[in-house]
């Protein structure tokens, strides 16, 4: 059953005549009546009675005009919503790891842009669903990091769904905390100072793997750990706590406030911070300006 035999089926219902139905969709009548013939024959209802007088709708003719009706209104809607989209209208989709930057770097984008229409999405996600978003075209970009501990795995993941890894820029690890926390004016943090507060970490779901963390030295024996899976949380818990996660050191008060301070951990732990896109794909317009955005953060 195809839409074109719909239409002609409701042509032929309208006009009540096979031959003027012909005429008007610009085809034979032996082939329009074949193609009533086939289409009867699929769904094995009579649509159409003959006589002397004409050519009238049966019973179940009229039921399954009635759902053709809706079918092909429905197509149409369809048809004209991405027919009648204005060509300057700008898609951008972005999937990206729990970073205040990337958001910052997203929200500049969009205001340096300098377009009318667009529709843009940013997604915070796990580090498996970022890849996945970008590998089924739910995101042209994703941002993700990755060091000597997790690169192999992520680059294997990486290269089983023909996705590139492009850096942009690499950074020290960094102790993020309340500015209120005791250890929050010390020049650099080492473990044995951390390990009497809770460490913080983002819940991987399925994939809840070490090298699929976005913290670095996932595989630290902390003493206190909470999983979380929402940045808001993740402050709030910084602040009642006295709770701290790893970070880049990349930080943007204009969003969280100046109630946080990253301090530098003692550790040669170095994270390469980049994008990932298809292999067989081009970076759009507004895909390039992004990651020149996200360039400035190094």
């Amino acid at each position: 059953m195809t839409l074109q035999q719909m239409k002609y089926v409701i042509e032929i219902a309208e006009r009540g005549s096979m031959n003027e139905a012909a005429r008007y969709l610009f085809i034979s009548q032996p082939s329009l009546s074949e193609s009533i013939k086939e289409l009867e024959k699929e769904i094995g209802v009579k649509i159409f009675s003959r006589s002397n007088r004409g050519i009238d709708l049966t019973i179940e003719g009229r039921e399954f005009i009635g759902y053709a009706r809706q079918i092909l209104e429905q197509y149409s809607l369809l048809e004209n919503h991405y027919n009648q989209k204005s060509e300057n209208e700008k898609k951008f989709y972005v999937s990206t790891q729990h970073y205040t930057f990337a958001v910052e770097a997203f929200s500049k984008t969009i205001r340096n842009a300098g377009i009318d229409e667009y529709d843009f999405a940013i997604y915070e996600t796990r580090t498996h669903e970022v890849i996945k978003d970008v590998k089924n075209g739910r995101s042209e970009l994703g941002i993700i990091y990755l060091n000597d501990f997790n690169e192999k795995v992520i680059n294997a993941d990486l290269k089983e769904n023909n996705l590139l890894f492009t850096e942009l820029f690499e950074c020290s690890t960094y102790a993020y905390l309340s500015a209120d926390h005791p250890l929050a004016n010390k020049q650099k943090i080492s473990f044995r100072e951390l390990d009497g507060y809770p460490c913080l970490s983002f819940d991987q779901g399925d994939k809840n793997s070490f090298y699929y963390a976005e913290e670095v030295l996932s595989t630290y024996p902390y003493k206190k750990l909470i999983h979380v899976n929402d940045r808001s949380t993740a402050l709030n818990m910084m602040t009642l706590l006295d709770a701290y996660t790893l970070c880049s050191g990349v930080i943007c008060e204009e969003l969280n406030g100046e109630g946080y301070k990253a301090v530098p951990l003692e550790s040669e732990e170095k994270m390469r911070i980049g994008y990932i896109k298809r292999s067989d794909s081009k970076l759009s317009d507004i895909a390039k300006k992004f990651i020149k955005e996200l360039k400035k953060y190094g």
